[in-house]
């Protein structure tokens, strides 16, 4: 049980940290890829809106295919995206990496939080787990 808290607090902090940690990087965005002011805002919203356009979305296909198989595809899109935004040489290449990432950020956030209702009785030790999992 302690690997799958391990886990879903793993995915709960890359999801978060994700949204937020890009506002340190965007004046060196703006000055190497050339972005305008209103084009900067757009680093920080193509993820929000796919992230939470998607997010019932994602909780959906895990209930269809299951928790595994979405929380694999979400990982590996996450991170393929995540790579292709630091490689990204351009402003429209850097926005679809962003927005790629969401949406595997959708497909990760609604699996993270269902392992922890199913590894976790009711009672302590869920709320624990909760406590953890809304700290990080």
């Amino acid at each position: 049980m302690r690997w799958l808290l391990l886990v879903a607090l793993t995915v709960q902090f890359m999801v978060a940290l994700d949204m937020s940690v890009v506002n340190v990087a965007l004046p060196d965005m703006r000055a190497d890829l050339g972005f305008t002011p209103q084009g900067l805002l757009w680093v920080v919203n193509a993820y929000a809106l796919a992230f939470g356009g998607l997010l019932m979305l994602g909780g959906r296909l895990a209930d269809l295919l299951g928790s595994r198989p979405v929380l694999i595809g979400g990982l590996v899109l996450f991170g393929a995206a995540s790579l292709a935004g630091g490689l990204a040489g351009s402003p429209g290449l850097l926005l679809a990496a962003r927005a790629v990432q969401g949406v595997g950020a959708a497909a990760l956030a609604p699996v993270a939080f269902a392992l922890i209702a199913i590894a976790f009785p009711a009672g302590p030790a869920r709320s624990r787990a909760l406590g953890l999992w809304g700290m990080a």
